[in-house]
């Protein structure tokens, strides 16, 4: 049985690759991530062939411009029946709220459950070094929870974090509070290019509330499989 805790990323570019993954994962898993390089390729025909499954939908585009264009931005999304959509807190206040306005007046419109609106916080492919090169001058984990704090504060529903950070998260914007966490490896994985990682279990036993796993089930040898692996290892914190 799936578990919707795990939203496995559909990090390939073509509707083939997409058929090919979800089709063989079949009832194992109930939640995909759809990004930049798969909607850029294939664009809202990937959210309705999901829907055609009955899958839910993570449209991870990180929304990042004048308060303006990213509300009429979720707007147009809405229509489209994702579950979640990000966008970066880095824009600020203002544009998270008019997001947020958007998304509301949006469902309303339309008839439909709005979108959960997750803040990218910081990308897990930072570590240290790259912060600071960027001109980081808080520690990576004092601006996620200030960022973290903010969303809140703008009516976001939650965030998307390293699931090192996930624990400081939990405890500053409680329980009601989502925290999705990339940059999952399981023990069989390697961790490729992502500097801060941890396990499902960990994560989970940390506050998160979804994981977000790509390259250790897509790449794996035996896929189904590996996302059988993964959900033992969820079930054992509790839900």
């Amino acid at each position: 049985m799936a578990d919707d805790r795990l939203i496995v990323a559909l990090d390939v570019s073509t509707m083939d690759a997409v058929k090919e993954i979800v089709l063989s994962l079949g009832d194992s898993v109930s939640f995909y991530k759809v990004g930049m390089e798969l909607f850029y390729a294939e664009g809202a025909k990937t959210i309705r062939f999901l829907q055609e499954q009955n899958k839910q939908i993570f449209l991870d585009l990180k929304l990042h411009d004048i308060p303006n264009t990213v509300a009429h931005g979720v707007s147009s999304l809405t229509r489209l029946g994702a579950s979640l959509i990000t966008l970066h807190g880095q824009g600020g206040p203002v544009m998270m709220k008019a997001a947020v306005e958007a998304a509301r007046e949006s469902g309303e419109t339309l008839g439909v459950e709005r979108p959960k609106l997750l803040a990218i916080t910081a990308l897990t492919s930072f570590d240290d070094e790259s912060w600071t090169a960027i001109g980081g001058q808080l520690p990576i984990s004092d601006q996620v929870i200030r960022l973290a704090k903010l969303a809140k504060d703008c009516g976001m529903d939650g965030v998307v974090c390293s699931a090192l950070e996930a624990k400081m998260i939990r405890e500053a914007c409680g329980d009601d509070f989502l925290i999705v966490t990339p940059g999952i490896r399981p023990s069989f994985a390697t961790t490729d290019d992502q500097k801060r990682v941890a396990t499902p279990g960990s994560a989970l036993q940390d506050g998160a509330s979804r994981l977000v796993i790509g390259r250790p089930i897509t790449q794996a040898e035996n896929p189904r499989e590996a996302v059988r692996l993964i959900i033992e290892e969820m079930e054992k914190v509790s839900k």
